[in-house]
């Protein structure tokens, strides 16, 4: 049951000793307060790399073309490498276990007209894959299909900005725009965390496009993720078997480095998680250095108590307390000061991160926040730590005898 008294004497306690109070909440608050800021900092630096790739899939590689640098086997230096659906099929065919999702890319501009309404914009011309590689969100609508790619269908997917853009009082979706003087049917609208910039893109199959611009098999670049079973060493070493195939495909010396470019995001995410890991492991360490020495604080402290309240424990014993009832009245003091001053830190820890954390993104510290079940368990340690710390002593005070508690000074 809800004992009134044994409250009453533990908030008595409290407001008598009202100094030695404020110091072990002190102690407990700092500790919590410093321990919430370092994490929240850290966590700001994870967002900010997180956002760095969020507009597309952590395990993509990009192979772009350009020109030779070099002369090799009998050819020019300066010879341009141009990619071909036979080279998206055969990376298709040849990797087939390596490869999760790929797509090819052709880019254009196109003045894109609704009604009274035109802007320009970027087109791109890819398959179905693509919607997986760019993290590309369906708002109403679908995607390319294959179906699409065979019939070559003049349709295509647009922003939600370009929507906004050409379609002021309508939904977009099943009307015709016109792209360059050609009529293509909407089919749907998406969504990109990546920004504004890629809310205005417009996609369309890429053998509409092959067909319709040129009438070629030619594409500019072709884009995929690599099994994701696969470590980051595993990666890298498939993006340089890779581009030394392509080489070899091309007659490109492999020391050129421009004619074909093989860019691996594992490259870029492995050293991101290791400067993250690295930078998490610096914060643990001065995190639990900080609750260290908050433990040996609110310790150290605990043990002051009891030896200061020596002749308040042997008056208690003298009226007939009992020595669990001295522990308890000593331990529920600690444990109540305690998570009061930890609250008080986290509060003002959170507090400080709100008020600093946008004047932090220009040192790339993104959000800063932390995991309230984080400070809560530090809390809760560091209580524990008191109640322990505490018990000891008033154990041992508690079976002292009367006569000699009174007698201490």
């Amino acid at each position: 049951m809800f004992d009134i008294d044994l409250w009453r004497e533990i908030f008595q306690s409290i407001n008598k000793n009202r100094t030695r109070s404020l110091l072990s909440g002190f102690t407990v608050a700092f500790a919590i307060l410093l321990f919430t800021i370092l994490f929240g900092i850290a966590n700001g630096l994870k967002n900010t790399f997180a956002e760095a790739f969020v507009d597309d899939a952590n395990n993509s590689i990009f192979i772009r073309s350009g020109r030779t640098t070099k002369a090799h086997k009998g050819l020019q230096a300066g010879r341009r490498i141009q990619f071909k659906n036979e080279d998206f099929n055969y990376i298709k065919d040849d990797f087939g276990n390596k490869v999760e999702f790929i797509t090819a890319r052709i880019y254009r501009n196109a003045q894109a007209s609704f009604r009274n309404e035109q802007n320009n914009y970027s087109l791109r011309a890819v398959h179905p894959d693509h919607q997986f590689l760019e993290k590309t969100k369906i708002k109403e609508g679908r995607y390319i299909n294959q179906n699409d790619l065979q019939n070559r269908t003049k349709i295509v997917v647009i922003g939600r900005l370009v929507e906004e853009d050409l379609f002021l009082k309508t939904t977009a979706l099943g009307k015709y725009i016109n792209l360059n003087g050609i009529q293509y049917k909407v089919v749907g609208i998406f969504t990109d965390d990546g920004g504004d910039n890629e809310e205005r893109l417009i996609y369309i199959p890429i053998t509409t496009a092959q067909h319709i611009y040129g009438n070629n098999d030619y594409i500019d670049q072709i884009n995929l993720t690599y099994n994701p079973e696969m470590d980051y060493n595993q990666a890298i070493a498939f993006s340089s078997l890779l581009t030394r195939k392509l080489k070899d495909r091309f007659s490109v010396a492999r020391s050129d480095q421009r004619a074909v470019r093989v860019r691996n995001m594992a490259e870029g995410t492995k050293q991101v998680d290791a400067m993250t890991g690295g930078l998490t492991v610096i914060i643990l360490v001065i995190g639990f250095g900080t609750l260290i020495a908050g433990i040996v604080g609110i310790s150290n402290i605990m043990i002051f108590i009891v030896k200061e309240r020596t002749k308040e424990i042997g008056i208690r014993k003298a009226l007939g307390a009992s020595p669990r009832s001295i522990v308890s009245i000593i331990l529920i003091e600690s444990i109540l000061i305690t998570a009061i001053a930890g609250y008080v830190g986290l509060i003002i820890g959170v507090g400080v991160l709100e008020l600093v954390g946008p004047s932090l993104e220009e040192y790339f510290i993104k959000n800063p926040g932390v995991n309230n079940s984080l400070v809560i368990g530090a809390t809760i340690t560091l209580i524990v730590a008191g109640a322990i710390a505490g018990y000891l002593p008033a154990k041992k005070a508690s079976r002292i005898k009367p006569i000699v508690a009174l007698r201490n000074d």
